[in-house]
């Protein structure tokens, strides 16, 4: 997996990651790492990159899924969505 940015206008994270010998590209909403005790604030770049390497596996997980399309992730992975490749 590797973080490829942050997209101001989707207000999520770029992610790319190759599944079955493509590379695909994901967007994973920044809200997913902010604190909730905080509902409602933007996470720093260094909270939103920490809870992406520590929710590394589900996040490679649920983008796998997607790609496949053998399903929908689980909340709150199931908020992550594909760019359409051209």
């Amino acid at each position: 997996m590797e973080i490829r940015g942050r997209d101001p206008a989707t207000e999520c994270y770029r992610v790319d990651l190759d599944v079955d010998g493509r590379t695909v590209t994901a967007l994973v909403p920044e809200r997913l790492a902010a604190d909730m005790r905080l509902i409602g604030t933007r996470p720093s770049h260094q909270t939103a990159y920490v809870w992406m390497a520590e929710n590394k596996e589900k996040i490679e997980a649920a983008i796998a899924m997607l790609a496949r399309g053998t399903g929908r992730p689980r909340a709150p992975f199931d908020q992550i969505t594909l760019i359409e490749e051209r």
